[in-house]
């Protein structure tokens, strides 16, 4: 059972937090007691509770990161903990995509990152280090066809987990990778509106669940816990490592013995 009260004091930054994975997370820290701005692209992103803020802002662009470092810090006291959910999935070979397509994923899926952690990690370090939590996807190790922009901009990912993990563990700033499977999001379901053809968005959904050994697609909220796990201190000696949550989706292998 996970203490109510693990981020009690905490202070968190979570972009792409008004929807999907971020969103899950953004809840998930405030129910363990933390402090959390999180931005959104959207208009309704704004928002204004007891302990959360929500604020359009743009990860591609790096005054919008410095000010939303400076809001956690101006509001709340300092800054302990950053997630990175923000990203977009947009289809197409290297011969199809366009250059405008293929700027745009790795300014938001990787750029956006990069920026994000630039003006966190001063802000990490006055406290006296933290955690960073980036979210990536299983399609930083095995990817599915027609993805060439968004699996270059997740496996980049991993890499710049790796490197910021060795450049700040002497902060005190924790590094680490998430990478989901299918996770019920509206990214996803946007995806099976553009590829269902004949079928309902629920029986491709399906589909894509069955091909997770645990026979499902994740909901939000278990992409979060590990989330949260990472981002507090239960996992103090964990940095620079990559975690799937992908209900068993990488450990087969596409052959089926007879029965």
């Amino acid at each position: 059972m996970n203490d109510p009260d693990d981020f009690a004091g905490k202070v968190a930054l979570v972009t792409g937090g008004s929807t999907g994975i971020g969103r899950a997370v953004v809840e998930r820290l405030e129910a363990g007691g933390a402090s959390v701005v999180f931005c959104g692209a959207e208009p309704g992103a704004a928002s204004e509770r007891e302990r959360v803020t929500g604020v359009v802002a743009d990860v591609r662009s790096a005054a919008d990161m410095r000010a939303l470092a400076d809001l956690a810090v101006s509001r709340y006291g300092g800054l302990d903990a950053v997630v990175t959910c923000a990203g977009v999935q947009r289809y197409g070979t290297v011969e199809d995509t366009t250059e405008e397509l293929w700027d745009e994923v790795l300014d938001i899926n990787l750029k956006g990152v990069y920026l994000t952690c630039q003006a966190a990690v001063p802000r990490l370090r006055e406290r006296g280090g933290g955690s960073i939590v980036v979210v990536s996807s299983v399609q930083a190790f095995a990817s599915q066809t027609r993805v060439a922009a968004y699996a270059t901009s997740k496996a980049a990912l991993n890499g710049l987990v790796r490197s910021m993990a060795l450049d700040h563990a002497a902060d005190g700033i924790r590094v680490n990778a998430v990478c989901p499977g299918s996770v019920d999001t509206p990214m996803l379901r946007w995806a099976a509106d553009l590829w269902k053809g004949d079928r309902t968005q629920e029986e491709l959904l399906a589909e894509w669940g069955r091909s997770h050994p645990l026979g499902r697609v994740a909901r939000p909220a278990e992409v979060a816990e590990m989330v949260a796990f990472l981002a507090g201190e239960r996992s103090s000696f964990i940095t620079g490592a990559e975690h799937r949550v992908d209900g068993g989706l990488l450990a087969q292998v596409p052959v089926v013995l007879p029965e």
